[in-house]
């Protein structure tokens, strides 16, 4: 995982929405799409580019893809920022 794809992937407003979402249980394309007013291959790149941050996974259940959040990324990103607040509070007692 990279830091910055996933920082990159959750700055876009539709990506965050997609993932909030999400966070409510695993969803297929389709069930995303109804939300947006967008064409379906739009909201597959915003898909593809949460897949390529590790945010989220996808399998295979007959006919449909079910997507749902990788858990594991969120944690490791609010560890580090965890430590980037935490070292910066201890620089400025210095």
């Amino acid at each position: 995982m990279s830091f910055n794809e996933a920082f990159k992937a959750i700055a876009d407003p539709t990506r965050r929405k997609i993932l909030s979402l999400l966070r409510k249980g695993d969803l297929t394309a389709g069930e995303i799409a109804s939300h947006f007013d967008m064409q379906k291959p739009s909201v597959s790149h915003h898909l593809k580019v949460l897949k390529q941050a590790d945010l989220v996974q996808d399998r295979r259940e007959g006919q449909h893809i079910y997507y749902s959040l990788n858990t594991t990324v969120f944690q490791d990103l609010l560890r580090w920022f965890y430590d980037f607040v935490e070292k910066g509070e201890r620089n400025d007692e210095d």
